[in-house]
């Protein structure tokens, strides 16, 4: 007896595939900057320092005087001569007045005070004294003022270029599938 058969063949597919890849280009351009930095503003006021000197004291010491301090100086020392004479004068007169009652010395006192040199002090001056020259001095000032200006900082920023080409896949059936059956009996 015989056993009916069945025979089946079966080719497969095949497919083709064209890949193109995808391709993708980026650039970021940099950024446009202007920077400016305007200079600070400096302003300086200075007050002269000033030195006063007054020597007129020490002047006074060397007898260098204006034509007004020496007409005073010369009319004091003139008053106080007269009113040393007047005193003198009064003393000598006291004492003559003694001689009644007794004071038989006084004209030899009165010639001796008159005639005797008088005895003068030695030493040493200094001219002018030491503290005949006097200084004043008012220090300079000085107002520094500053002004900062901040920097004008201006930035563009530039988008980046994007280039992109999509992949492609193509498909192509390069063998048709099939199947044959076949069959005895």
């Amino acid at each position: 007896m015989r056993i009916p058969q069945i025979q089946i063949q079966t080719t497969k597919a095949e497919l083709g595939l064209s890949i193109q890849q995808p391709q993708q280009q980026i650039k970021q351009q940099q950024a446009d900057i202007q920077i400016e930095q305007p200079a600070a503003i400096l302003s300086i006021h200075t007050t002269q320092g000033e030195l006063q000197i007054d020597s007129s004291q020490a002047r006074r010491d060397l007898g260098i005087v204006n034509f007004l301090e020496f007409a005073r100086n010369d009319a004091q020392e003139g008053q106080q001569a007269v009113m040393a004479g007047i005193a003198r004068r009064a003393r000598e007169g006291e004492m003559m007045m003694s001689i009644e009652k007794g004071g038989g010395n006084a004209i030899h006192s009165i010639i001796d005070s008159r005639t005797l040199p008088k005895q003068k002090m030695l030493g040493i001056k200094f001219i002018p004294s030491g503290d005949a020259v006097r200084t004043t001095y008012t220090p300079a000032k000085v107002d520094i003022q500053v002004q900062k200006n901040d920097p004008k900082i201006n930035v563009q920023i530039n988008k980046p270029v994007h280039n992109y080409t999509p992949g492609n896949v193509k498909v192509d059936l390069i063998q048709n599938p099939s199947i044959q059956i076949d069959w005895e009996v």
